[in-house]
């Protein structure tokens, strides 16, 4: 009997200590684009604290709703984000800036192209790649859906909006491949040697080619400096009701090691 009682009280204190050093479970949701990085802070800050961040990409759109509803501690859109589409007491704060990649298929002969061209790529203007100084070869344009905020950054970067009826609407062409996420449209542009997309800088790897845009280089300097002319911001959103414990880790983002990470993962720091 003094055996068992002597289990049961070890098991009970060992329960004990193991909830103590629980951690709370911190909720992130948005933008596809920010997922990569956020997960690398995420694991870093979770084995940091103890405390466990969760993070989806279902889309900027979707992370400006879950900040507005309170469905997720902290929402993230990979753009900017107005004044008109955020409830009162939604705070918005960017913890990094970023490049969107012109990409193309390695093989493709062309190095640079000018905002113009990208704009008129995608509004269906210029549909052969021998029109932009590459080969005889019908251009396969390669975009986001229209949750996305990198397509939203996008359009507003290269004034891709158009108004219908007093409605401002996309001015990409219905012509255009939808897919889904950065991961996508790297695989579509890197496998089809026709195609070109864009993506998030700090995604670029070897299967793709980024190109020059306006003759200045993809690069993170060049972000940083402001020559490289399509770049956006990503934002994090917390609303009245998000806790401290999930405040705290947007304030670690913000610090040096979280600023250090975000360097080192191919983004520009936000401070």
């Amino acid at each position: 009997m003094k055996k068992f009682a002597a289990g049961a009280l070890a098991l009970m204190s060992m329960f004990t200590a193991s909830s103590a050093v629980a951690g709370e479970t911190i909720t992130v949701s948005g933008s596809n684009s920010m997922t990569s990085l956020m997960e690398v802070l995420a694991e870093t800050y979770t084995n940091k604290t103890g405390n466990f961040v969760e993070v989806q990409g279902p889309g900027s759109s979707a992370g400006i709703r879950a900040a507005n509803q309170g469905t997720s501690h902290i929402g993230m859109a990979s753009r900017t984000v107005a004044d008109s589409e955020v409830e009162a007491g939604v705070e918005r704060i960017v913890i990094a800036n970023d490049g969107i990649a012109i990409v193309v298929h390695p093989s493709n002969k062309v190095e640079n192209l000018t905002t113009e061209q990208v704009a008129g790529i995608y509004r269906a203007e210029i549909t052969n790649w021998s029109e932009v100084g590459g080969e005889n070869a019908p251009i396969v344009a390669v975009t986001r859906d229209s949750a996305s905020g990198t397509r939203a950054g996008f359009e507003d970067v290269l004034s891709l909006k158009q108004t219908i009826n007093g409605m401002k609407v996309s001015a990409i062409s219905p012509r255009a491949q939808v897919a889904n996420g950065n991961g996508m449209v790297k695989t579509t542009s890197g496998q089809n040697p026709r195609a070109i997309g864009y993506i998030s800088l700090g995604t670029v790897d070897s299967s793709v080619k980024a190109l020059d845009v306006n003759g200045v280089d993809a690069l993170v300097a060049n972000v940083q400096n402001g020559s490289y002319p399509v770049a956006r911001s990503f934002v994090v959103m917390t609303g009245p009701k998000t806790p401290q414990y999930a405040k705290d880790f947007i304030d670690w983002i913000l610090s040096e090691e979280g600023q250090d990470i975000v360097a080192k993962k191919g983004y520009v720091p936000a401070k």
